[in-house]
C-alpha cells in the first residue's frame, strides 16, 4: 500500500492503468476514501478509465475509515487538502493531469484550478457539492455529528472545539456557491470542465448548472443520468470523449 509523506502528512494512495495521468477524487465529504469508488459512486472512474489513463486516487486526510492522516489546519482547510492533491502529483513526478472528482471533489477541483491552473488540463465534476441557501449549515452540522466525533476518538490531541473551528472556516466563512472560488473566478476560468449534475441536499442542481452557465469552457451531461441505471454508461462515454478531447499530447514531467 503506497504512501506519500510530507512532514506530518501521510497520504495513502492507489494507482491503476497507464497513460496520461488522471487524478480521481472520491466523494463522501470529509470521509472521502478510496472505498467510495467501489461502494457508493454511481460509476468507478478508476475501473472505467484505467484502460486509457494512469488513474491515481487517495484517501482524504483524516477521513474516518481511511489511511491518510495529518494536522487539522483550521486556518486553511480547503488549501490544506489541495496541498495534498498537488503534493501527491509532485511526489509521483506528474506535472500536468486530468481530474475526475465526486461530490466534495467539485469544490476541490475548483480550488485545484485556482491554485494550479497550468497543471489541470481538464476536469469532470460528478454530482458536485455546493451551498444550498435553504440548508445553509448542513455541512457544518453533518460533519460535527458524523466526522468530528470519530476523528477525536482516534486522535485524542484533536478536540471537538478544534473540529468546530475547522468546519466553520471551511463551510461558514465563505458560505456561498462552491465554497472555494467565486463566480467571477468561474466566469474567467479557461480550464475545460464537464459537469454531471445531481440534486440531493449536498449536491444542489442549481449550483451545478450555474457553474455550467458561468464557465466559458463548460459542458454538461444529460439530467437525470443516474436513473434509470442504463443511462450511466451513456454518461461514462461522454466522460471518456471529453477527457480524450482535452488530453494534452504528452505529460510534462
Amino acid at each position: 500500500m503506497p504512501f506519500y509523506e510530507r512532514g506530518a502528512v501521510r497520504i495513502h494512495y492507489e494507482e491503476a492503468g497507464s497513460g496520461f495521468p488522471l487524478l480521481v477524487i472520491p466523494g463522501g465529504g470529509l470521509n472521502s476514501t478510496i472505498g467510495f469508488l467501489s461502494g457508493n459512486a454511481p460509476f468507478n472512474a478508476m475501473d472505467a478509465l484505467k484502460d486509457r489513463y494512469r488513474c491515481i486516487t487517495m484517501d482524504l486526510r483524516n477521513a474516518n475509515g481511511g489511511r491518510s492522516s495529518g494536522p487539522l489546519e483550521a486556518d486553511r482547510p480547503w488549501d490544506a487538502y489541495t496541498d495534498d492533491h498537488i503534493g501527491l502529483m509532485d511526489h509521483l513526478g506528474i506535472r500536468q493531469f486530468l481530474v475526475v472528482g465526486y461530490c466534495i471533489g467539485g469544490p476541490f477541483i475548483w480550488n485545484l484550478i485556482k491554485r494550479a491552473p497550468d497543471r489541470v488540463a481538464a476536469a469532470v465534476l460528478v454530482q458536485p457539492s455546493g451551498f444550498r441557501p435553504e440548508l445553509p449549515d448542513q455541512f457544518y452540522t453533518n460533519n460535527m455529528a458524523n466526522w468530528g466525533p470519530a476523528l477525536c476518538a482516534r486522535r485524542p490531541e484533536i478536540t471537538m472545539e478544534m473540529v468546530s473551528a475547522f468546519l466553520s472556516k471551511m463551510y461558514r466563512d465563505n458560505a456561498d456557491f462552491v465554497f472555494t472560488v467565486t463566480r467571477d473566478f468561474v466566469r474567467a476560468c479557461q480550464t475545460p470542465v464537464l459537469v454531471l449534475p445531481d440534486d440531493i441536499p449536498p449536491h444542489p442542481y442549481a449550483v451545478a448548472m450555474e457553474s455550467v452557465r458561468l464557465a466559458p469552457k463548460s459542458e454538461v451531461s444529460l439530467y437525470p443520468w443516474k436513473e434509470p441505471k442504463e443511462m450511466i454508461p451513456v454518461v461514462v462515454r461522454q466522460v471518456r470523449s471529453f477527457l480524450r478531447a482535452h488530453q494534452p499530447a504528452a505529460a510534462a514531467r
